[in-house]
């Protein structure tokens, strides 16, 4: 035996022992071990491994280190995803630790280097053929240690290696391990490890008494279990009941854990019994499996309980949406009203607006402030009134209805259930949906909700229904009815601005991976993105774009191009391209036979550009521009009073006798119809034939009738909406609609005039340039 002394970084080691002429894996993740195996790379590869006495003990220290270690050549490091770095290490030499150099970062020791000569003799000789007999004896008794360990063993010559390998195989105590590698001396080596080794045996076969004996006294309750697992097989043999008595059993032991009422349990206990005497080769069984699973699943009493800070729901809705008054405020009602009272049916709000200006996203936010979970069904295209009520249980592959189904995803019965697109719905042969929401929208009906699959009442009163729509019109009357309707009209460009600057960029940053410092986009750029590359109501095309910004700063960042980039107006155009739209829509000029109205779409405001022009003939009146029965008869309408007001408005009274009349609205393939634009289809008539042209600052909006009075009409924020932001200056309006003016924002108010009028006589004095008068009546 040899000894060198030698300082060398110390890796602990938990719950392992490396023996000499080991080669293993290693994960190393505490930083004091990676710090030694840095160190032992900078020098000559070589590390001392040496075993922690306790396992759990994460930043050991000197004394809770084994004194005898094993030295390793480090082969391979590997660092892997997970932060750990795995290590191939080799081992050479026993060593024993003198005394610790270092211990800060990592540590590092003075060892004594043991090299043994390994001499084989006839007592060493006789010895390894012991160890082999009791370890190959060990293998027959054990199933811890595969069969071909012993051929890979038995070919060692090395008396002391022998030992080594053997031991590192065998499932020992890191105390028994330690014992080996300390043992230097090789005969004393292996005679402890034929110790270890016949203790474990006679360990192994104590197990198997206790467990034969186990097996010999099994008790009464035991061997009825026996019997009715033979019993099971048996029936499976047969083709009999297979597996059903472990199904009735899974479900009766999961009625008992449900809260429900007791006409729900006793209905669930009927079906169970059924299911039971129902042969497994009858199809019925998992129609029946299928309904007792979907009692059994569904919220009957579980609900949340409401988060009623009224000052905590008002940050929450602020922080998610930036204006929405009007359904921010009925949400708080809702909530002071429920904490008066305690208890108040679920109230059927319906969010009535264009695309993009935050329906669904307000339905989540409401959820969130009231602390409810939330469920979202998607009514577009729905036609079958199975969709709804669901399908009986007669027919295969029949499901409860949405309703249903979104109720057992919430998991309560008090979630906020959003309706979305309510508007969509249609009907054909399979029945009315819109009839079937009749009683789901009732708060006096729906605590007993009936689905024709579930066939049990069903307690919808605690839900808060929102629904959602483009426009009330497509809404049954009946079913509007049982809708509070709370309109979200179009955004101003000032509310847009505010919108891109506070949600729509940080989480399009967020989204594209960039820091607040990579992408700025100064103020005159937002505006410039709103005003002439989005026209809409709401804000999608406008986050839309703002990602495609994000996508261009990305390319140019990770392309090393730019470090940061600024978006600015002038630079706008070279990453979204030329402008889309002409900002401001009004007219430059005054123009004769041509007037513009307001219109109101699903899609929000819109303006609307009417041309007339007179053409020598027989008095044909001629539309054009895909417009609808109620647009044609306002047109018929605005005729029918010209020709009546002829000599009034200094037309000649014979003028339809010699020409011919052409009103066209551009946009053609777009579908245009209301009654709203006879105004100013009388106004661009009468400028076409009185040859003095309409102001090009006015706009207008109006019914009119055989007579020229002016009706009111709807929609007239989302209109004013739309006038603002095509630059208009001047808006006529029905003298009626003068209640509706308070609907709109006052900046919007602030940027126009609105004149109110009762009598065409009034809207041509206002409209036609030379025609304008002192008398008019403006608000």
């Amino acid at each position: 035996m040899k000894s060198e002394e030698r300082v060398l970084p110390l890796l602990p080691l938990r719950g392992l022992i490396v023996y000499p002429n080991m080669v293993l894996h290693l994960d190393v993740g505490r930083e004091k071990s990676v710090k030694a195996l840095e160190q032992a790379m900078v020098d000559d590869n070589l590390i001392l491994l040496a075993s922690q006495c306790e396992v759990h003990i994460e930043d050991p220290k000197p004394d809770d280190i084994y004194k005898m270690g094993t030295i390793a050549r480090v082969r391979q490091m590997l660092k892997l995803p997970n932060g750990t770095i795995r290590v191939l290490v080799e081992g050479l030499y026993r060593a024993k630790i003198l005394e610790y150099v270092r211990q800060d970062d990592f540590f590092q020791a003075r060892v004594e280097q043991i090299v043994i000569e390994e001499k084989t003799d006839l007592h060493l000789e006789a010895l390894m053929r012991s160890v082999l007999d009791h370890f190959e004896q060990y293998l027959r008794l054990s199933k811890k240690v595969s069969p071909e360990t012993y051929s890979a063993v038995s070919d060692i010559d090395e008396p002391g290696r022998l030992a080594d390998v053997i031991t590192s195989h065998l499932p020992l105590k890191i105390a028994d391990k330690q014992k080996i590698l300390e043992t230097i001396d090789i005969k004393e080596r292996l005679e402890t490890l034929l110790q270890i080794m016949n203790n474990e045996r006679e360990v192994l076969e104590l197990e198997r008494k206790i467990s034969q004996r186990v097996k010999k006294q099994m008790e009464k309750t035991q061997k009825e279990y026996y019997l009715r697992e033979q019993m099971k097989a048996i029936q499976r043999e047969l083709g009999e009941k297979e597996g059903r008595i472990g199904e009735v059993e899974e479900l009766r032991n999961q009625l008992k854990e449900l809260d429900a009422p007791d006409y729900v349990k006793e209905k669930v206990e009927k079906e169970i019994d059924r299911l039971e005497k129902i042969p497994t080769t009858s199809a019925e069984g998992g129609v029946i499996r299928t309904y007792v699973e979907w009692l059994l699943n569904l919220p009957w009493r579980k609900e949340t309980v409401d988060d009623l800070d009224l000052k905590k729901a008002e940050q929450i809705l602020d922080e998610d949406h930036y204006g929405l008054e009007k359904a921010k405020e009925r949400v708080l009602e809702y909530l002071a009203v429920q904490k008066m009272v305690k208890r108040l049916k679920g109230p059927i709000l319906c969010f009535v607006g264009p695309p993009g200006v935050g329906k669904t996203s307000l339905a989540r936010s409401i959820a969130r402030a009231l602390g409810r979970k939330f469920v979202r069904v998607s009514l577009g295209g729905v036609r079958d009134e199975a969709e709804i009520r669901g399908h009986r249980r007669t027919y295969v592959g029949a499901l409860p209805g949405r309703i249903i189904q979104g109720m057992r995803t919430a998991g309560t019965i008090n979630p906020v259930f959003l309706l979305d697109e309510i508007d969509k719905m249609s009907m054909d042969f399979r029945g009315d949906p819109s009839s079937a929401l009749l009683e789901v929208l009732d708060p006096e009906q729906n605590n007993s909700f009936s689905d024709h699959y579930i066939e049990i009442p069903y307690d919808l009163s605690k839900v808060m229904f929102i629904t959602t729509a483009n426009a009330m019109h497509n809404i049954p009357r009946p079913l509007l009815d049982r809708m509070e309707v709370l309109y979200i009209s179009g955004y101003t460009e000032l509310e847009k601005e505010n919108i891109a600057r506070q949600y729509l960029i940080p989480k399009q940053r967020e989204e594209h991976g960039l820091a607040e410092d990579q992408l700025r986009i100064n103020a005159d750029a937002i505006r410039k993105i709103i005003r002439e590359y989005t026209r809409e109501a709401g804000v999608r095309n406008l986050e839309r774009t703002i990602g495609t910004l994000c996508r261009k700063a990305a390319r140019e960042l990770v392309s090393g191009k730019k470090k940061k980039t600024v978006i600015t107006a002038r630079n706008l155009s070279r990453y979204l391209g030329s402008e889309r739209y002409r900002y401001g829509r009004a007219e430059e000029e005054d123009q004769i036979g041509a007037a513009t109205g307001l219109a109101w779409t699903e899609t929000g405001g819109d303006t609307l550009n009417i041309e007339v022009s007179v053409l020598p003939g027989k008095g044909q009146l001629t539309l054009t521009g895909k417009l609808g029965d109620v647009m044609k008869e306002s047109a018929q309408a605005a005729f029918s009073y010209i020709r009546s007001r002829a000599k009034e408005l200094d037309i000649e009274p014979d003028f339809h006798e010699k020409h011919d009349i052409h009103i066209h609205v551009p946009e053609g393939a777009i579908p245009k119809d209301g009654p709203s634009a006879g105004i100013t289809m009388a106004t661009a008539l009468v400028s076409a034939l009185t040859r003095i042209p309409v102001s090009r600052e006015v706009a207008m909006t109006g019914e009119i009738t055989l007579r020229g009075r002016v009706l009111p009409i709807g929609g007239l924020k989302e209109k004013a909406l739309a006038a603002h932001r095509a630059g208009i200056t001047h808006v006529i309006i029905p003298q009626e609609n003068k209640k509706d003016l308070e609907d709109i924002p006052k900046s919007v108010r602030r940027d126009l005039t609105f004149s109110l009028v009762r009598h065409m006589d009034e809207v041509l004095k206002l409209a036609l340039v030379g025609k304008n008068s002192d008398e008019q009546n403006q608000s």
